[in-house]
């Protein structure tokens, strides 16, 4: 049987969606996430909310992708607002910014998975477009700071995705492994400069995105699941604060199979990971990953540095 201790600070590591939970907010999960089918009303939102925290053993992340218009999880209960790219255009970005951030502080929810930090350079790129502020890096990182600063007014923690920058892709990572192939010094020109302001003014989480980018590796493989990649940002622009991954359920990631996958994100340097199910599959994959991290002491040494910027940044927050 594997130590309890550690099986906690495995499970810290993990966001899942918000069904057949009780078993694993017993054991320490880090976090849950929420889609558009788990808000049909406010009150039972609510209800559900207030029901997971009541069985959780360590304070969870409560997540939500809310990005405004494409993606905004609350369109069973209210209108859908502007996207990010015309919300910024049109000058209303911070109070959009703050209604959003202050109703999700209502319904209990900590952590938003945004802002694009995206330069969306390619004009046919399928999954960035309108959610990304704009094709130019300078109007990005301006986005970037009103929509952070607002959501910190309302306690929402922000989050900037997708790092190293999905803007230039020309598919899906939903249904696909994109890849990026831009010189490094293109990338920092352009689209990794957003995250670089990101960092130098204290973002609280990235997430990794699930696209190969040439530059970091010559052999193919997600950028979130990259030691080059992920090192790049924790050695060259300092990053220590927390990465978190992807949805890997994308075919994006899938290549490997979850549980490979995990030890290679672990082992690049990833603090946490996303998967929206929580289905037996999964709570059996995390399983696993306990019984394998419990006999690598080097997986151990990075299960318990995750867990300190896991702890610091939920202290900050007073989760």
């Amino acid at each position: 049987m594997y130590d309890c201790f550690m099986e906690k600070l495995v499970y810290q590591m993990f966001i899942l969606g918000c069904q057949n939970l009780d078993e694993a907010l017993k054991k320490g999960l880090g976090g849950v996430i929420f889609f558009t089918k788990d808000i049909t009303d406010e009150m039972s939102f609510k209800n559900l909310i207030r029901n997971i925290k009541s069985k959780a053993v360590i304070s969870p992340f409560l997540s939500i992708d809310q990005e405004g218009g494409r993606v905004e999880r609350t369109e069973n209960i209210r209108p859908k607002r502007l996207s990010a790219r015309y919300a910024f255009q049109e000058g209303v970005l911070k109070s959009q910014t703050e209604e959003i951030s202050r109703e999700l502080a209502e319904y209990g929810i900590n952590l938003n998975f945004a802002p694009c930090a995206d330069v969306n350079t390619n004009p046919n790129n399928p999954i960035i477009g309108e959610r990304a502020f704009s094709d130019n890096p300078e109007k990005v990182i301006e986005g970037i700071k009103i929509f952070t600063k607002a959501s910190r007014k309302f306690g929402i923690i922000p989050c900037v995705k997708h790092y190293p920058g999905h803007g230039d892709a020309d598919k899906d990572s939903h249904l696909t492994l994109p890849i990026i192939d831009l010189p490094i010094e293109q990338m920092e020109k352009t689209h990794i400069k957003p995250f670089k302001y990101a960092v130098d003014n204290n973002i609280e989480m990235i997430m990794a995105a699930h696209l190969h980018c040439t530059c970091f590796d010559n052999d193919t493989k997600p950028a979130s699941l990259s030691s080059n990649a992920v090192g790049y940002l924790r050695n060259n622009l300092g990053y220590d604060g927390v990465i978190i991954s992807d949805d890997m359920v994308m075919k994006g990631v899938q290549l490997y199979g979850s549980l490979e996958a995990c030890i290679m994100g672990i082992k690049a340097g990833l603090d946490m990971f996303i998967f929206r199910n929580s289905d037996n599959e999964t709570l059996e994959l995390i399983e696993e990953l306990c019984q394998i991290v419990e006999k690598d002491n080097d997986l151990q040494q990075k299960v318990l540095k995750s867990n300190e910027r896991i702890s610091r940044l939920k202290c900050k927050y007073n989760i």
